[in-house]
């Protein structure tokens, strides 16, 4: 585009363009109308309040947008968009406003690796971008259509999360994920069956950040893929944050990673960052649209339409169908549906209510105050850590716990937290609402993050009482291992689960009884440890829907679906869930003919067409 102010007369004529060709649209001004950087930095400092904080401003020539860091984005737009219009009009570059939060600047190196990172290699982005475009816009050859989806992981149980989508032109992969407690041929997906050849996919889209639905992604670029990533902005981020913590982990434990930073690096620069409702072609017979998954930061629902009109297939990945402090539910209306992919983790069980389980978790940490002990909450990084520590931090200023009660965060917690505060408008309205009004949710004077390794054995050997959240969640590496170690001899302390604890994990192994428990020493030497500590689990805080929440999506979901195919859940969670919908179904909603599947791993399911 050669006019900007255009863009300026017309902002949202990117939308407009989309809904009537049903493509996503970016629009870009011409090089040849842009202004230099330097005078754009000097018009943008200009138009800018010196109030709004600008930190940075950075340069993506192949997008045409400029990156402004700051403190307050909402003065970077100006009301009615004001100042954000003037920046376009007078430079030619559509600005990329980005938040920086009240944190340290080392909690945002992720961040901001990723974006030096990828302005460092304009060249490369280009010409993935039209290599994705080319592939994506060739013409379709086949009219025998077909629509068959096959499970590579997490079918009959949870971990590995892979889903393979096949049509007559198309291949996709939603989620590679590796198995938390699995080994050897269980760990990861089914990723050598013969109808999966590398060169021929034509996208990858990742729902959410945690391992059991990205950390594989890299690995497919070990061999060869050079294909196009989805995923929201967030999820971008935390799925490298998680991902270079899995590499740091494998290497402290001695353990061959399944690839090396080179591929986290080459798949950032093939990671396409999408809004939610935003629709998006990936294959020449397939739109994507990403719906709010209440699971995590950044978590989606992917809404394939594939055909014109052929089959609409939603993938709930991880969802939520209620609020938490950190999260609104999950969406539940979308375009069309006729097959529906859920996970069923809690598919036989109802969980307690949120408050309920907040009691019982300040309960429990009070009980080991008093008798002087420490608490060790698990939690994974992402996601249970914040809901955790938005309880404590609560508790903390209600008075619901002592006033000298510590709270230490340990592993890769303050690096997420700092994403989530980049992120606010993704957030639960109260929360967003604090961090707009510069309070940061996370932050209490007892909170206190462990920056040295040589900090936990201090902190675990002290006489003073305290509550730790170390990652991981699962106890299958990380600092949460090594403060179990340390604490798990002692009566005082307790061991609190507040998450799901995948099979084969030792937190899974501890959870259904076994005491004595092999570890590795920081000297590296083999001893068996026994568990005096008290054990504690508590329902109630998951990120997981529970069974009343699934049936709740099921009877609230818009349209509804034909097929219904669950994953994601132990083999009796799913059989429990599958003969609930089939007897529930008219109070549900669902069509009197709905189809309920319950595949095995390799099992693959034929939606329409003929194969």
């Amino acid at each position: 585009m050669k006019n900007p102010k255009v863009l300026v007369e017309k902002p949202d004529l990117a939308k407009e363009i989309a809904k009537k060709l049903k493509k996503r649209i970016v629009i870009r001004t011409d090089p040849s109308v842009r202004r230099s950087i330097k005078e754009t930095k000097e018009i943008i400092m200009q138009l800018v309040p010196k109030e709004a904080g600008i930190e940075d401003i950075l340069f993506d020539t192949v997008l045409g947008e400029v990156i402004i860091k700051a403190r307050k984005v909402g003065l970077v737009y100006g009301k009615g968009r004001q100042v954000y219009n003037k920046i376009i009009a007078e430079t030619g570059w559509r600005p990329s406003v980005v938040r920086v939060p009240p944190v340290k600047p080392q909690d945002l190196n992720t961040i901001n690796k990723i974006i030096d990172y990828m302005l460092s290699q304009n060249n490369y982005r280009l010409e993935m971008l039209r290599a994705a475009g080319e592939r994506i816009h060739r013409g379709v050859i086949f009219e025998n259509r077909y629509v068959r989806i096959t499970g590579l992981g997490g079918f009959m149980e949870v971990g590995r999360s892979a889903i393979l989508v096949e049509t007559s032109e198309s291949r996709v992969l939603m989620d590679v994920g590796i198995n938390p407690g699995g080994s050897g041929y269980s760990e990861f997906p089914r990723l050598d069956i013969d109808q999966l050849r590398i060169d021929e996919i034509d996208a990858v889209i990742v729902t959410h950040a945690h391992l059991d639905h990205m950390g594989l992604v890299p690995y497919l670029f070990k061999y060869g893929y050079r294909g196009p990533v989805y995923a929201t902005r967030p999820t971008r981020d935390l799925m490298v944050l998680s991902q270079l913590d899995l590499l740091d982990i494998a290497q402290r434990s001695n353990q061959r990673p399944p690839y090396s930073q080179l591929e986290v690096k080459k798949m950032v620069l093939h990671t396409i960052p999408l809004e939610y409702e935003e629709v998006t072609d990936i294959a020449p017979d397939i739109k994507l649209t990403f719906y709010n998954a209440g699971h995590i930061l950044g978590s989606a629902m992917v809404h394939l339409h594939i055909g014109e009109g052929l089959h609409n297939i939603v993938y709930t990945g991880d969802f939520k169908f209620g609020r938490t402090r950190l999260l609104d539910k999950a969406s539940t209306v979308f375009p069309r549906v006729e097959t529906l992919i859920m996970e069923s983790t809690y598919g036989n069980k109802d969980q307690p209510r949120r408050d309920i389980a907040e009691l019982e978790l300040i309960s429990t940490i009070s009980r080991t105050i008093a008798r002087k002990g420490k608490a060790l909450i698990p939690v994974m990084a992402v996601g249970r850590a914040q809901e955790i520590l938005l309880v404590l931090v609560d508790a903390l200023k209600r008075k619901l716990l002592p006033q000298d009660t510590m709270v230490y965060i340990d592993g890769s917690i303050k690096e997420v937290t700092a994403i989530h505060l980049t992120y606010p408008e993704l957030l639960s309205t109260h929360v967003r609402a604090k961090i707009l009004n510069d309070e940061n949710p996370f932050e209490h004077e007892n909170v206190i993050r462990v920056d040295r390794k040589q900090d936990r054995e201090e902190i675990a050997k002290s006489n003073e009482p305290a509550v730790i959240l170390a990652t991981s969640g699962m106890l299958n590496g990380g600092p949460s291992v090594e403060y179990l170690r340390m604490l798990a001899k002692d009566p005082k302390n307790t061991l609190i689960f507040v998450a799901y604890q995948a099979k084969g994990t030792l937190g899974r192994r501890i959870l259904d009884g076994e005491r004595e428990v092999t570890m590795v020493t920081e000297e590296g030497k083999v001893e068996i440890t026994r568990i005096n500590m008290e054990v504690v689990d508590i329902d109630g805080f998951s990120g997981h829907s529970d069974r009343r929440q699934l049936l709740a999506f099921l009877a609230n979901m818009k349209p509804k679906p034909r097929n219904i195919i669950l994953n994601h859940g132990e083999p009796q969670a799913i059989a429990a869930l599958a003969n609930t919908i089939r007897h529930r179904a008219g109070h549900l909603g669902l069509p009197p003919d709905v189809r309920v599947y319950t595949p095995s791993i390799l099992e693959s399911i034929h939606l329409a067409g003929v194969a």
